[in-house]
């Protein structure tokens, strides 16, 4: 089974060093839409989706489903998660109530690479109504490629999860 990796809009490469991944996927009824394609490109790409709702496009609470997300993620059943709303900010908020969740809202593949690179993310989100379908795959995709970068970062990672208060 190959893996493809989204070059640019008409292209796509064979990415090298495969690994597949256990990823949960979430959403409120306004991605519903966006889920679905973002699971059924993971899922082709070789990697095990975690589905973790809704079943349909009706309408739903954000919070439920980014906190399902996060304890996904949080109790080791997910190694990364994909977060989605209408426009990604309140189930980015939700999911980043667990305090071994770092959610980042991204809206570009660069933005994505970094936070994985600068910040440990291990969950994704994206907002349905403010980011084309093109765009999200690429996203995720930056995503899962990238790594943590650690050094001058790893003290600030740390922090997010032992605040002083």
């Amino acid at each position: 089974m190959a893996l493809w990796a989204l070059q640019d809009e008409s292209r796509h490469v064979p990415v090298r060093n495969f690994r597949p991944l256990r990823i949960a996927i979430a959403s409120d009824h306004a991605a519903f839409s966006l889920k679905a394609d973002l699971a059924a490109m993971l899922a082709d790409q070789g990697h095990d989706v975690l589905d973790l709702g809704p079943d349909s496009d009706a309408r739903v609470d954000y919070p439920d489903f980014g906190y399902r997300l996060a304890q996904a993620v949080a109790d080791g059943s997910a190694q990364f998660g994909v977060a989605l709303c209408g426009s990604g900010i309140g189930i980015s908020i939700a999911v980043n109530r667990h305090p071994a969740c770092r959610c980042a809202l991204v809206s570009d593949p660069y933005a994505a690479t970094l936070a994985r690179e600068h910040n440990n993310a291990n969950v994704i989100a994206l907002g349905a109504r403010l980011t084309g379908i093109d765009m999200a795959r690429a996203c995720v995709t930056a995503f899962l490629a990238g790594s943590f970068a650690g050094g001058r970062h790893e003290g600030r990672v740390d922090k997010l999860s032992n605040p002083p208060f």
